[in-house]
């Protein structure tokens, strides 16, 4: 038998589990106002993590929503404190379905190789870095800009995409390898 009582606190909800042991187990919810701050908190990072990624401001908004719209459905399961973590994970998840769906709907050209010669004549390095970027594979790309942009440990972003923490460590290595070939030396940009 399982029994679940509901108490609105004006500090805390949350629930309290009895189970057929007379166990109890007290589930915390996530009330309007952490979701409020949430919002506030990652929203911004979401967006721009997504947006790096797909480069579509529309469905990137699209995704952030989606994320959010998840989170709030399942707000009873989510802990303000793991909030961050499952937000970037549903994020990423979601970009990924739009990707495959928009590839089963077109053909996107392959990017294997790259070339120096185009970006002789650039004097941004930013701008150089962001077109070498765009030009990784998907899961290169998500994981590069997740630890070098975002700043998430290889064990979070692990959690986000649901590799393990060798194989991130592993496409982290191999998108900054393909980097660095593609730029040669910091004194060609220069």
């Amino acid at each position: 038998m399982l029994k679940i009582i509901l108490f609105n606190l004006p500090a805390v909800t949350f629930f309290l589990v009895e189970r057929l042991t007379f166990e109890y187990s007290i589930i915390l919810v996530m009330t309007v106002e952490e979701y409020n701050r949430c919002v506030d908190l990652f929203s911004d990072n979401i967006y721009r993590f997504i947006l790096k990624n797909i480069k579509n401001s529309d469905e990137a908004k699209d995704i952030v929503q989606d994320s959010f719209e998840k989170l709030w459905i399942r707000s009873s399961e989510v802990s303000f404190e793991k909030v961050k973590s499952y937000l970037f994970s549903v994020a990423y998840h979601t970009m990924i379905d739009k990707i495959r769906k928009n590839k089963r709907m077109t053909t996107v050209d392959s990017y294997d190789t790259f070339t120096i010669s185009h970006y002789d004549n650039y004097n941004n390095i930013n701008e150089v870095l962001n077109e070498l970027i765009n030009k990784l594979p998907d899961i290169q790309r998500s994981v590069i800009l997740l630890r070098d942009y975002e700043g998430y440990s290889y064990d979070e972003i692990a959690q986000i995409t649901g590799l393990t923490e060798t194989q991130v460590k592993v496409y982290i290595y191999r998108g900054r390898l393909a980097l660095k070939k593609s730029i040669g030396s910091i004194e060609a940009l220069i």
